[in-house]
């Protein structure tokens, strides 16, 4: 299922910082984020997302289709691997979390409670939830926060596997996955200075 994005801008703070966004991702593509730190590549995640408001533009796609991986991890800190993976799994209807255990090498580790992980650890958790949402489109805000050289490989793995599968992926990332991806250079959509009226970018 294609996302088409058009015209898109996006505020923080109540001020815009991005405008005129307009991309279309395929299923099967990688779509990479670049701009230096600050330019708005949360933001506009978060507003793919449906976490915040568009300032004006259109998404023509379901949030049912879209799952957004932040910065946090999302873990419960007192169940293990297998519980939280499990947890994740019945909110979407999924239920064999094999695959995610096996995609980021969480076997060893599935009896481990997430609160005694290394930082790299709950990060692999933190991603193997993708595998359990169903979800074709996933929006990742620097995603490999963290990892090892070994586990970045886990994770542009299962990113491959998960577009040659039909899905699509939407990475804001500073380094080189190895992955035949498009790059989207948000630095031409730097806003110009305007008064929102009154806008706040967050839901009440």
């Amino acid at each position: 299922m294609d996302m088409n994005v058009s015209n898109l801008a996006c505020a923080r703070g109540g001020i815009v910082i991005l405008e005129g966004v307009s991309f279309t991702l395929s299923a099967g593509q990688i779509l990479i984020l670049r701009g230096p730190n600050g330019i708005g590549k949360t933001t506009m995640l978060r507003t793919l997302a449906g976490l915040q408001p568009a300032v004006e533009g259109d998404v023509s796609l379901s949030l049912d289709h879209l799952t957004y991986g932040a910065h946090a991890d999302g873990l419960k800190s007192t169940l293990t691997v297998t519980e939280n993976l499990n947890f994740w799994a019945k909110v979407y209807g999924v239920s064999d979390i094999t695959p995610a255990l096996s995609a980021f090498n969480l076997h060893d580790l599935k009896d481990r409670l997430a609160h005694n992980l290394s930082a790299g650890q709950k990060r692999r958790l933190g991603l193997a939830r993708l595998l359990v949402t169903g979800r074709k489109i996933w929006a990742l805000d620097e995603p490999t926060v963290s990892l090892d050289v070994a586990s970045v490989q886990l994770f542009a793995d299962a990113v491959h596997a998960h577009c040659a599968a039909g899905g699509a992926a939407l990475i804001a990332t500073h380094i080189d996955l190895g992955l035949k991806a498009d790059v989207l250079d948000l630095g031409p959509f730097k806003a110009k200075p305007r008064d929102l009226g009154g806008f706040d970018e967050a839901f009440e």
